[in-house]
């Protein structure tokens, strides 16, 4: 990699990349603390809106991976960041959980039942009928329409649950509005995140498990891309895309020797 472009900054996906099922992969203790050893700055990324930075990092510790909050980026502070920025100050009613509404309120917005700018919608657990029906009727009415990321299911131990982009799908056919989706796989997302190290897509790189997600967004952000087979994707389905990521590699610990 380094012969090609010199890597100082690195973005990571979290499921399938450093953890599988709240176990951490092989090798990606030893890639977090080289990491923090060369002192290189990197974030590791989510689309899950559920959680905040602290939930997140606690869950990676009792994984056994000790990533500091600050290092966590989700979907939720991606869109809370794009809301500041659009529209300062605003109002949003939203669906979703603590990790959404705590990134919101960090970011200067009010929650709101009424007038909203914003119907803001993530993933929760317990997506309520009521307030699906009344995110439909204040998007009728004028509010705009934003969603943390279009992910369809989410994985459970039973099997898959819909998730934002399903619900989003649901609201987008009962208004005809379709929503801005902020988290991958819109650049955006990588580009905040990049912005958030202060590193340049020039010298960083998006390690992740999915093409269709991970890898199109570090694509489309202008970062190297090195796909990890240690989580949805297999060899040969990554073929199948009209892109490609700048390497495949088994696993993240095979990165590990090459941060020097």
């Amino acid at each position: 990699m380094a012969k090609h472009r010199e890597i100082k900054s690195w973005l990571m996906d979290m499921d399938g990349v450093l953890v599988h099922e709240e176990h951490a992969i092989p090798g990606a203790d030893r890639f977090i603390a080289r990491l923090s050893e060369r002192e290189l700055p990197f974030l590791v990324l989510t689309n899950n809106s559920i959680y905040t930075q602290r939930d997140l990092a606690a869950r990676l510790l009792r994984s056994g991976l000790a990533v500091p909050e600050e290092a966590i980026w989700t979907s939720a502070l991606a869109t809370a960041t794009f809301l500041e920025n659009q529209r300062p100050g605003g109002t949003a009613f939203v669906i979703g959980e603590s990790g959404l509404t705590t990134a919101l309120h960090d970011a200067g917005y009010t929650l709101s039942e009424r007038d909203p700018d914003y119907v803001v919608l993530g993933e929760t657990r317990t997506y309520s009928f009521e307030r699906i029906s009344h995110a439909i009727r204040l998007i009728t009415a004028g509010a705009r329409f934003i969603a943390t990321n279009p992910d369809a299911t989410g994985p459970t131990p039973d099997g898959p649950l819909p998730a934002t982009g399903s619900v989003a799908a649901l609201i987008n056919r009962a208004t005809g509005v379709e929503p801005y989706f902020v988290g991958k796989p819109n650049p955006l997302m990588m580009r905040s995140a990049l912005n958030r190290i202060d590193a340049h897509s020039e010298s960083a790189a998006m390690v992740g498990d999915r093409m269709d997600t991970d890898i199109v967004s570090g694509l489309e952000a202008g970062m190297h891309t090195v796909l990890v087979l240690t989580g949805s994707t297999k060899r040969e389905e990554a073929d199948r895309f009209p892109f490609r990521p700048s390497r495949i590699v088994d696993s993240i610990a095979d990165l590990v020797d090459e941060l020097g």
